[in-house]
């Protein structure tokens, strides 16, 4: 695809390749980074539990706070990847910028994890009266 701020690569734009792209980095993440995937396991699980039970709201917040934190993570690594390919030795300045980066994901994965308790203790009981009767 070209760049086109840098004017790189060939000319088009084709929306398909760029959801195949985004596919593939998400695969990627997925299997080669636990916590990625083990977010999204835990955000499909409870996001299923919401739209199994008709809490669309419910539904939606668990939707964003999992794309916050799923982009809060992919973020990281890349930043961690592109310090380990910039310094391969060890820098005090490259371990401050993962640090910085590390804390935004810390950051969203609190909010993501206060998310999924939030939702989980208001979907529970209507899970329960569902079973009960």
């Amino acid at each position: 695809m070209r760049n086109k701020f840098l004017g790189t690569g060939e000319p088009g734009y084709h929306p398909l390749r760029k959801v195949a792209v985004v596919l593939a980095g998400l695969r990627y993440a997925a299997l080669h980074d636990f916590s990625v995937l083990y977010k999204v396991v835990l955000s499909v699980l409870v996001l299923g539990l919401a739209l199994w039970l008709r809490a669309w709201v419910d539904a939606a917040v668990i939707l964003l706070a999992t794309g916050v934190v799923l982009a809060a993570e992919l973020f990281n690594t890349a930043i961690e990847a592109l310090c380990d390919f910039v310094e391969t030795r060890h820098n005090d300045r490259i371990g401050i910028i993962k640090d910085v980066a590390a804390a935004a994901t810390g950051v969203a994965i609190l909010a993501w994890a206060i998310v999924l308790v939030v939702e989980l203790m208001e979907l529970w009981p209507r899970l329960a009266a569902l079973r009960a009767g």
